[in-house]
């Protein structure tokens, strides 16, 4: 065989390697594409109406004086009627948690007033943390008896004294993603019964933040025992 005739032969196979290549090749890609396309992306949502299982509440007092000592005994005292009336409504001792007693000396501020009213400023908190989240509401929106004893409650901490915390998060997550997951199968379903397809199995699943909300939608969660957790999966669907 000539030289010439083995170079048509050989030039006869590439070309046709190349046909068949070209056909593979944008075919292949076109079966990829229309494979990961055919699918449909839904968001499932998930509530679930809980009350709070463990409430905070911080008290916080303080007296003003001339005299350190004097005024010391005095906020003693005012402790001391503090924790009573906790332990009288039923609060254990292991409940209630008393922090050091801060002391301020208004002459000792580098830039304070150099003549005040009262040198000393003395401030106590007492910590009451409770799962009887009732009790502690029952309490805290009444305090009307230590307010007579004279004692002096800081406005600020009073404007907003309790929390109240949903701690059981975990206990809840599993029943609300397979509720997020059904819900969003549902949408799935819908889409596809209007598309003319099924929906297959799961290609791909976000499962979203799960958020603690007051009840009724308004005011602060923390201040709210009535609450709402809420998620939103993103969960993709194959359509079959």
């Amino acid at each position: 065989m000539s030289d010439k005739m083995k170079s048509k032969i050989i030039y006869g196979i590439i070309l046709c390697f190349g046909f068949m290549c070209a056909g593979f090749f944008p075919g292949y890609y076109y079966f990829k594409t229309y494979k990961t396309n055919n699918s449909v992306v839904v968001k499932g949502l998930a509530e679930k109406n809980v009350r709070a299982d463990l409430a905070i509440w911080n008290i916080k007092f303080s007296v003003t004086g001339n005299d350190l000592l004097v005024s010391q005994k005095k906020i003693l005292k005012q402790l001391d009627d503090v924790k009573k009336y906790l332990l009288d409504f039923g609060f254990s001792d292991t409940e209630i948690t008393v922090p050091s007693l801060n002391v301020f000396d208004k002459l000792a501020e580098r830039y304070g007033d150099n003549n005040p009213m009262y040198r000393y400023l003395l401030t106590q908190k007492v910590e009451v943390k409770s799962n009887n989240v009732d009790l502690v509401e029952k309490v805290s929106s009444d305090i009307s008896k230590l307010i007579s004893k004279g004692i002096l409650f800081d406005g600020n901490e009073y404007s907003n004294p309790v929390s109240y915390l949903f701690t059981k998060l975990n206990d809840i997550k599993p029943e609300m993603l397979e509720q997020a997951t059904k819900n969003a199968k549902e949408s799935a379903e819908e889409f596809a019964k209007a598309s003319g397809s099924t929906v297959g199995k799961i290609r791909k699943a976000s499962q979203g933040v799960f958020s603690i909300l007051s009840q009724d939608d308004m005011g602060s969660e923390r201040e709210s025992i009535s609450k709402k957790i809420r998620v939103v999966s993103t969960i993709e669907f194959w359509l079959d």
